[in-house]
């Protein structure tokens, strides 16, 4: 058969025009980013040591690149390694491999650690050591023959192969070496090795006294239990101390913390030499934190430091960080002007200065320059919804931005701080990797990522700033439908979060901040999500407006994003809904019940229902104890606010949550029956929290067929 050139170009068109209008599967719009939609990039990127190159890992080899000429070489391949072993031991994918150095590394595979190292030119991998069955929370020091590691409740280290008990704790209440204070103020470990490598600091929480509270998994049958510690605001807190390990002498010490015993500890930092641990200690009310030095041979308290106190909170999130061969000299991150900020302190001395000043907030510290007396980080400097790269001189505080690009910007600086890895996306940047120079501040580009949804029909998205009733500027974004037509009025959901440490709005990429977002815009969906007052990033001020009252500044606020989609002439004012988890199905549960009548239907995953019945950090935190605020629990609390319900609620809560615990829904449904009130209500095994894969894309579209159902006629 014959095709004339028209004929042809027809074809070529008809399938561009196919390409460009493919629509989202479900799959697509919960995992795609994740999965065959994930933007490309360079995986596992590390400076070497003279950050005169950088490797980086594929599935089947790890490559150097030399920056100066920017050359690139195989510096190991898998089938180079698999010449070296039997046919049983052969990799069938190259593990992920901490390089040390050029010529040499480990990985882990089943529960042991090998060695990858260079010899005469041949690449050989042989056995270091095995852990215990069970380890969890492995730490390797920098001496690299030491690895400290937990098994259930006690910790252990291993050391050339030999394996020493550093506690021993039979009751299973006691817990060494892991995270503690239900990983708020900014704790994610529990062992913290010494520079010296050795000795070893770890937490100890004594969970004795808390209550436990049973966390059921009906997925097996018989259903089985398993109790946690869960400690309520209001209730009793677990005690945590400090150890100090000591490897050549075989002995531990704890440090001599004096005051409550439900205060938190946090920021747990050792003094470069490793003679002294600093600890900052906050009391349970969270408005008083002390900044101690210890002796670690002692345990004795050596001074305060300083204090911060504050009439709403306090809250330490970061470590100290001592400035390059100093022992004395170091950066404190604090929000004690509103905004996260840098101060140098001295050991001697006190405060010296303070290095960074602004309405906007230090996000991360990259490290320093030490020739140059510089400090690398990233800020909200330029807007809250951007981060950038900027360097300030110690000494002289002169600040400098070092990228050009509008967008989302992190950073990897080389160890000698000469050359920066800078990654970033924006609203129509999937992905940009370049290497800027320190010293000229010039950039050279290494990676730009294709658009992964080129093919797919994307909906128009409009940046939106409304105003608080206080004059703040609130960020938001409207999606409009990819069938959009002006005349038309289409049903909308409002998606939010608005709680503390979340930022939904930001200059990134997709633009729309979710493909889920865009999939029901394909589907004939106006889709608006706004941050509103408590959300993250904004400061001190924004954060603390909903201080003691949850949810009524944040739903003023958002009601202001519901006016405005109201004067548009294109929402169905009649056919609105609103969708969010855990804060946000707290949120969305208060909306459809405080204010009734401004919603058809609502999804709440995961709510908060009463806050009482959420964890002590965090709720007290923002709301402090149910005995000194009952007012403010009274009002947000949502049991007793069931029947004002008039339109439809779908509320998705897993059975195995163990963040926001299941007892909030069913508390919430027994009261929905006791008041004759119609509620839609689905549970599923595990908890929102980890729900990805299959899971997910089923609760999505439980979601998405509830709304079409109530907001599609």
């Amino acid at each position: 058969m014959k095709f004339s050139k028209l004929s042809l170009l027809f074809i070529a068109l008809s399938s561009f025009t196919f390409a460009q209008n493919q629509k989202y599967t479900m799959a697509e719009a919960v995992n795609g980013l994740r999965s065959n939609l994930a933007v490309k990039g360079i995986s596992q990127f590390s400076w070497t040591d003279d950050a005169k190159a950088y490797i980086q890992g594929s599935k089947n080899a790890y490559l150097i690149t030399e920056v100066q000429s920017m050359k690139s070489d195989t510096l190991v391949s898998l089938s180079r390694i698999n010449k070296n072993l039997s046919t049983a031991d052969r990799l069938k994918i190259f593990p992920m491999v901490k390089f040390i150095s050029r010529n040499k590394g480990y990985f882990t595979r089943d529960g042991k650690y090998f060695w990858l190292e260079q010899s005469a030119g041949n690449w050989k991998i042989s056995e270091w050591t095995a852990l215990d069955k069970g380890a969890e929370n492995v730490t390797v020091l920098s001496d690299n023959k030491s690895i400290v590691y937990t098994v259930k409740n006690n910790l252990y280290l291993n050391r050339n192969g030999k394996t020493v008990s550093i506690t021993d704790d039979a009751d299973e209440n006691i817990v060494n070496g892991q995270s503690v204070h239900r990983q708020e103020f900014g704790i994610s470990k529990g062992i913290f090795a010494a520079p010296s490598n050795e000795k070893i600091a770890f937490y100890r929480m004594d969970q004795s006294m808390v209550t436990d509270y049973p966390v059921i998994d009906w997925s097996v049958t018989p259903a089985q239990n398993r109790n946690i510690k869960y400690p309520m605001a209001g209730g009793a807190s677990h005690h945590v101390s400090l150890g100090v390990y000591d490897i050549k002498n075989d002995k531990k010490i704890f440090l001599e913390v004096d005051g409550d015993k439900e205060q938190y500890l946090t920021a747990v930092t050792w003094s470069p030499d490793s003679k002294y641990i600093f600890i900052g200690v906050l009391n349970r009310e969270q408005n008083h934190m002390k900044m101690n030095q210890y002796d670690a041979a002692t345990g004795k308290l050596v001074k305060m430091l300083f204090e911060e106190k504050s009439d709403k909170y306090v809250e330490p999130q970061h470590e100290l960080l001592f400035f390059p061969n100093s022992n004395s000299d170091f950066i404190w991150q604090s929000q004690r002007t509103g905004y996260n900020h840098l101060f140098h302190y001295n050991l001697d001395k006190g405060l010296v200065a303070q290095l960074t000043k602004g309405d906007w907030l230090v996000t991360d510290i990259l490290g320093f320059n030490e020739k140059r007396k510089e400090i690398y980080f990233t800020s909200t400097k330029e807007t809250p919804l951007e981060r950038h790269l900027y360097r300030v001189n110690w000494n002289n505080f002169k600040m400098q931005r070092l990228d050009t690009a509008e967008g989302m910007h992190t950073g990897i600086l080389s160890k000698d701080g000469t050359q920066l890895y800078d990654i970033y996306t924006n609203a129509s940047t999937p992905r940009s990797v370049n290497i800027i120079n320190a010293g000229t501040v010039k950039s050279r580009n290494i990676f730009t990522a294709e658009n992964p949804l080129k093919n797919y029909l994307r909906p128009e998205i409009k940046n939106v700033t409304l105003t608080a009733d206080d004059g703040t500027p609130l960020y938001g974004k409207i999606i409009l439908p990819t069938d959009f037509d002006p005349t038309k009025k289409y049903p909308t959901i409002v998606y939010l979060y608005n709680g503390p440490h979340l930022q939904l709005v930001t200059n990134s990429f997709p633009a729309s901040g979710n493909l889920w977002y865009e999939y029901m815009a394909q589907n004939g969906y106006v889709v608006f999500t706004m941050d509103g007052r408590g959300s993250s990033n904004r400061g001190l001020q924004f954060e603390q407006a909903v201080f003691r009252n949850l949810g009524e500044t944040e739903m003023k606020d958002q009601i202001k994003g519901v006016d405005y989609l109201k004067s548009l002439s294109y929402v169905d004012a009649e056919r609105m809904g609103v969708h969010g988890w855990s804060f946000g199905g707290f949120m969305t549960t208060s909306l459809m019940l405080k204010h009734p009548e401004i919603f058809r239907a609502g999804v709440a995953g995961g709510p908060v229902i009463d806050w009482s019945m959420y964890e002590v950090m965090y709720t007290e935190r923002y709301m402090d104890t149910p005995q000194t605020n009952p007012e403010g629990y009274r009002q947000s609390n949502l049991l007793d606010k069931v029947q004002n319900l008039k339109g439809k609620l779908l509320m998705i809560h897993g059975a195995q949550d163990d963040v926001v615990v299941w007892q909030h829904s069913v508390n919430f449904l027994k009261a929905a029956v006791d008041h004759g009130i119609q509620l839609d209500y689905f549970v599923y095994p595990g908890h929102e929290h980890n729900v990805l894969g299959k899971d997910r894309v089923h609760l999505m579209q439980k979601v998405t067929d509830y709304f079409d159902q109530h907001l599609k006629n």
